[in-house]
């Protein structure tokens, strides 16, 4: 697969899976590759401040969701589980083997998704700002995320998300469609912690402290994947194969270009892989 520098523009490409014309950018080396999936009414251009540490010693294939910004939307709800499925079809399309995956907030949950989904598809994973059920969000944010819809997008007219959003998308008309299947999406109660359980992918969770997700669903989580649960040892052979950040000074609405993301994810996919838990 080609790849393009970090300092030139990726020649974008799209993909056909499961009836999804998929847009992706390819940037960095021969490495590790490694899958970018952004936050909600977003697109892989968010992640642009990054980008070069991310690519420098891997692969980056940053992608557009379902309907997000230049792919298109189809007839079909959306959903964390038919979005993951679009991804393995893509790493297929791709003739990768396994990659790596770097999901932000909803991004994050079609990440996790991806390794329950498809844990052969899966080497290593990494979830920013993304909770294992409905309730890890902050009461306030739920309430926010329910208040998505027609209205919602009338009001966001002019934003920087909205203005990204009609400068990419194939049709530019789409974006109230696209608020209101976000909030359906969103507004669903959904809780993935016996899977989460299960879960042999050795795995990142960032998250700020000063995130939209608690704190405590936070250490429910790690602990969910074998974090936590004692002391590792002098020698570090008590270690589950889990790893937890916590971003000091950072907010969901900033994490995903934080300057501190870049060196915690690389460190982390850098490393050999631990031993399953």
């Amino acid at each position: 697969m080609k790849t393009t520098s970090t300092t030139e523009k990726a020649q974008g490409k799209y993909a056909n899976v499961n009836g999804l014309k998929m847009y992706y950018e390819t940037y960095g080396g021969k490495g590790q590759p490694l899958i970018v999936l952004h936050g909600g009414l977003g697109g892989f251009g968010m992640f642009a401040p990054i980008l070069p540490a991310l690519a420098a010693n891997r692969q980056v294939v940053g992608v557009d969701l379902q309907g997000h910004q230049h792919t298109a939307d189809v007839k079909r709800p959306m959903s964390f589980e038919q979005m993951a499925d679009d991804i393995s079809a893509l790493i297929e399309h791709l003739g990768l083997e396994n990659t790596d995956i770097f999901g932000y907030s909803l991004g994050g949950g079609v990440a996790l998704q991806t390794a329950i989904r498809h844990p052969e598809r899966v080497r290593k994973l990494v979830l920013v700002s993304a909770p294992f059920s409905s309730d890890g969000w902050y009461p306030e944010g739920r309430e926010n995320m329910k208040s998505m819809g027609a209205e919602a997008a009338k009001a966001m007219a002019g934003s920087p998300m909205h203005q990204a959003y009609i400068n990419t998308a194939p049709n530019p008309e789409g974006w109230q469609t696209l608020v209101v299947k976000v909030g359906e999406l969103l507004r669903q109660d959904y809780d993935w912690s016996a899977a989460v359980s299960a879960l042999k992918t050795p795995t990142l969770i960032v998250v700020g402290d000063a995130d939209a997700i608690r704190p405590a669903h936070v250490v429910e989580f790690f602990g969910l994947l074998g974090g936590g649960k004692k002391d590792a040892g002098w020698d570090g052979s008590g270690m589950s194969s889990a790893r937890l950040a916590i971003l000091p000074g950072t907010t969901h609405y900033d994490i995903f270009y934080s300057p501190m993301l870049a060196p915690t994810v690389t460190s982390f996919l850098d490393a050999p892989a631990p031993d399953a838990r």
